[in-house]
């Protein structure tokens, strides 16, 4: 930890409610009110953005039992390069996050190997079966702050219910991968047009709306908060504003890839275009920007997904689903949700990635209050780079967006006062790749 001064920078803490041009003291690896008192090192933030540090609270760092597709010391470097401070790994490991025992292998070997903060969730029922809940107050006591079977989503109505009945005891946010397995069935696409066109077996939105619409039944019946993850449908983003609009405890987010891309991507059959939930049409596109513009999803994601090149490289109705995303998230949100589209601010992007996902899952971050975490982020929101997944920090490179163009990037990631990342940036502003240190 150690005495940073951060100097003329514009500070944007939305949890505060602060906008304005200063400088930011981290003293002991914490938010300092005072000026400095005794030695400090300096970064001159002139020109840049001065944010909490960002938080991804979906990302697949694979271990224990899948490190040839990702490691907790890999998925870490490319959260810093990223501008993330704090990710929150998900329990579809092998063997599964279901248990205190390994809840505290993930935490230790974060200690030892992340350069970022990892908060672990833990799964909802046992091996991600959907069958028995797993035991959450082992669960909770080993640290984990949330609840979900991500990858999986529990199929019994009744096993979600005392699911969600039993997290809030806890005081626990569950959050559920919204998809009906008997609507879905060997879907590897969205069904619509290019589903037909290419020959692919479709996967509805209808199948991840049921699941929403049992969410905010469950949500409103059990009055304990339910998080729907990736969400891809319009007619997902209809069922959460109208139940939010009623006060419901339910929550959405958005990934960058709903919003960048449609299913008429897949036309080349490139399963790196493949995820679930899948790519959908631009009218779910527009619908996910509008839910994000008006607050009915108010948190933004990666679903960062690694695999190996060999996963991948096979007939498409036989690759696995998932991409990689954690070091182009932000600047994809922000160079279509600020730039393009105009369709929220820069203040409110920041929030959608500090204040809000720390506030969901009741964390110590998001925030540039004294005495907060010592995390922070520096943003260039203009600067123009172009992603080369082969400068990658990520052990996999299964992306979308190789040789794709952005406006907005973060450029520096600081952990409890110590710097872990740092861009490399070219003359005049602008970045050519991907590489830091």
């Amino acid at each position: 930890m150690k005495n940073l001064l951060i100097k003329n920078g514009r500070i944007i803490d939305p949890a505060n409610n602060r906008d304005e041009k200063g400088d930011l003291f981290i003293e002991g690896g914490r938010i300092s009110a005072g000026g400095a008192k005794g030695d400090f090192e300096t970064l001159d933030a002139t020109g840049l953005v001065v944010a909490p540090g960002l938080i991804d609270i979906h990302v697949h760092l694979r271990e224990p039992g899948q490190s040839h597709k990702e490691t907790i010391a890999t998925g870490t470097r490319a959260a810093a390069a990223g501008g993330f401070t704090s990710i929150v790994a998900m329990p579809n490991t092998t063997p599964a996050a279901d248990n205190a025992a390994t809840i505290a292998w993930i935490r230790e070997r974060a200690e030892q190997h992340a350069v970022v903060n990892v908060f672990c969730t833990g799964a909802i029922t046992k091996d991600l079966k959907g069958e028995e809940l797993a035991p959450f107050g082992a669960l909770v006591a080993a640290g984990v702050v949330a609840l979900t079977d991500d990858g999986r989503c529990v199929q019994s109505h009744e096993v979600m219910r005392r699911a969600v009945e039993y997290a809030r005891m806890f005081g626990l946010t569950v959050m559920d991968h919204c998809q009906d397995d008997s609507l879905v069935g060997d879907g590897v696409m969205h069904e619509g047009e290019w589903s037909l066109r290419l020959g692919l077996p479709g996967w509805p939105r209808m199948g991840e709306e049921v699941i929403v619409a049992r969410n905010i039944l469950l949500a409103d019946l059990c009055r304990s908060p339910i998080h729907c993850q990736h969400i891809s449908s319009g007619g997902s983003v209809r069922l959460l504003r109208e139940a939010r609009a009623r006060g419901v405890a339910v929550s959405g987010e958005a990934c960058p890839h709903h919003i960048a891309l449609t299913d008429a991507s897949l036309q080349g059959f490139d399963t790196n275009f493949k995820m679930n939930p899948p790519l959908r049409s631009d009218e779910d596109v527009e619908a996910i920007i509008g839910g994000i513009a008006d607050g009915t999803l108010n948190i933004l994601c990666s679903d960062h997904a690694p695999h190996a090149a060999y996963e991948k490289e096979v007939e498409f109705d036989h690759a696995p689903f998932g991409i990689t995303g954690l070091e182009t998230e932000f600047s994809t949100f922000c160079d279509i949700l600020v730039h393009k589209r105009k369709a929220i601010s820069l203040a409110r992007l920041i929030a959608l990635f500090t204040a809000e996902p720390a506030k969901l899952l009741r964390l110590d971050r998001g925030t540039l209050s004294p005495g907060a975490p010592g995390d922070v982020t520096l943003i260039a929101p203009d600067l123009e780079w172009t992603f080369d997944k082969s400068l990658s920090l990520s052990l996999s490179q299964n992306t979308p967006f190789d040789k794709h163009s952005w406006k907005g990037r973060a450029v520096a990631t600081i952990v409890a006062g110590n710097p872990v990342w740092q861009l490399e940036r070219a003359a005049h502003g602008k970045a050519k790749s991907s590489r830091g240190r």
